[in-house]
């Protein structure tokens, strides 16, 4: 699984990270609210251990930021505070579980296993829209003023992750990571490919959607004619 820890104690998040690599698991750290939420808001992972109180933004704002925009990967919340009150508006925020610190590293891990048993929400499989286009994840299709075209395996999966994030800047290292895996071998240029078949269809199409370059950074899907960002 690829896992964000979103924890301001940063032995203790390396101490995590260190944890579940051990188990197979891909982990990244974040430390301040502000940089969680940039990093939640990707949608990029398969599981967020989400410390309640961070410097900047505090965990509960980011949780409903993330159930707000219809992201549904399972949430963990990790505090200290461990009344019965704290417990509950932790869970009416949308976390799906939540540990009081200090807690052990075993019993973490086996609720990250029971996690990732749970079946995807049916809401994983809806059609996804931005502006003229329409996408349907389950048969790769992608439609606009009336025509439409199939894609294949890999450019589906890219396309997925533009329309769950239409008008943000996604990284090169977001979009390795939900599109060929945290551990797929990536060579250089693939992604420009892609982007670059992506480009086509969507002209081909005649829609009003481009995905811009934003150099040394990654890629946007926005309105208007393809544009360089610098």
């Amino acid at each position: 699984m690829h896992i964000l820890i979103i924890e301001d104690d940063k032995e203790l998040c390396d101490a995590l990270k260190m944890q579940l690599s051990a188990r197979n698991h891909t982990a990244e750290c974040c430390h301040t609210g502000s940089e969680a939420l940039y990093f939640a808001m990707s949608d990029a992972y398969d599981l967020i251990l989400l410390d309640r109180m961070l410097p900047e933004i505090d965990g509960l704002s980011i949780l409903r930021a993330i159930r707000q925009n219809n992201i549904t990967v399972p949430v963990i919340l990790t505090t200290a505070l461990g009344s019965l009150d704290d417990r509950i508006s932790g869970l009416d925020c949308g976390a799906d579980d939540y540990m009081v610190k200090p807690y052990a590293v075993e019993e973490l891990l086996a609720r990250i296993r029971a996690l990732s048993r749970r079946p995807k929400a049916f809401s994983d499989h809806q059609r996804l829209s931005f502006l003229d286009i329409r996408f349907d994840p389950d048969s790769r299709t992608l439609t606009c003023h009336n025509k439409e075209q199939l894609l294949s395996g890999r450019k589906a999966l890219l396309l997925e992750f533009f329309l769950r994030n239409p008008n943000k800047t996604l990284t090169r290292e977001q979009i390795y990571s939900r599109v060929w895996g945290p551990d797929g071998t990536v060579e250089d240029g693939n992604l420009d490919t892609y982007v670059y078949f992506l480009r086509k269809h969507l002209q081909t199409l005649g829609s009003h959607a481009c995905i811009s370059t934003v150099h040394g950074v990654g890629y946007r899907l926005e309105e208007g004619a393809e544009s360089h960002v610098s």
